[in-house]
């Protein structure tokens, strides 16, 4: 009698280890899953020890090419040579003016050792914002900022305002951008794009890949210093909705640029939307 009892004690004890076993590694994978789309949808960018050089061939200045260079070294100062290919570019570069009003999403050409290049045309003068997003072979996605003043006709400063309605229209194209929550810092938040043709409001379902993805995302604060660039969560869709995860790092006013490709002409349609904490 003992002996059966102590057999049906030690079969309880392995069944209940075996359960509590499972549970953790399901939970632990839930976990994992849960960080993987965060992180393959959208994400701060981290910067890396690197040096960047900025070098225009002459002072920047308005309706004229100005010619960058951007040198990339490591912290030892030695060129790096070898980047990723990120959304079918080795670098994305915007420029955008420090009241947010004007926005650019470039690409510099990569000359080597290091070494990019782009012509830069700004349509007013003051101070605006330079954001460089590379991937050096083997690292992170990298950051590096850099203002610069620019030369010629300087309006006054455009107030960043929230939007009442978050309906924009560009290139015959009706964006409504739709936000899952209320905003807030350090929460994590969908970003739903929905297309619809500006003349007969019928739902978009053309839209083409615009480098590598259905769209992408830029988003500002209100003094240009905290940056994200958000990919979308399936980037094969085609309409009439797009839809991108973020998570805004702190309270404040942020623009939102979004960027798709319609009938081979790319549009952007920018938001402004407050955060809270």
């Amino acid at each position: 009698m003992k002996k059966l009892l102590f057999i049906v004690v030690s079969l309880l004890t392995m069944i209940a280890l075996f359960a509590c076993n499972k549970d953790s590694e399901y939970k632990q994978i839930q976990q994992d899953m849960a960080n993987m789309n965060h992180n393959d949808s959208s994400k701060e960018k981290q910067q890396v020890a690197v040096q960047t050089d900025w070098n225009f061939k002459q002072s920047p200045q308005t309706n004229t090419t100005n010619q960058l260079t951007i040198t990339i070294k490591d912290n030892k100062g030695k060129p790096i040579s070898e980047f990723e290919v990120n959304h079918e570019k080795k670098m994305h570069l915007i420029v955008a003016s420090k009241d947010l009003s004007k926005y650019q999403h470039i690409h510099p050409t990569y000359k080597g050792k290091g070494v990019f290049t782009v012509p830069v045309t700004f349509t007013q003068g003051g101070s605006f914002q330079l954001i460089a997003d590379f991937v050096p072979k083997g690292q992170s996605d990298t950051v590096q900022m850099h203002t610069v003043s620019v030369k010629g006709n300087t309006p006054a400063p455009v107030s960043l305002t929230p939007d009442k309605t978050l309906v924009k229209t560009a290139n015959g194209n009706q964006v409504s951008l739709e936000i899952d929550s209320q905003l807030k810092a350090n929460q994590e938040t969908m970003l739903n794009f929905h297309f619809e043709d500006a003349q007969n409001k019928q739902p978009i379902q053309d839209l083409q890949p615009y480098l590598g993805a259905v769209g992408h995302v830029v988003i500002l604060n209100q003094d240009a210093t905290k940056y994200l660039h958000v990919h979308p969560m399936d980037e094969r869709v085609k309409g009439s909705n797009a839809m991108f995860h973020t998570t805004f790092p702190s309270p404040g006013i942020y623009k939102i640029w979004g960027e798709f490709q319609r009938s081979n002409k790319v549009f952007i349609v920018p938001f402004v939307v407050e955060v809270s904490k």
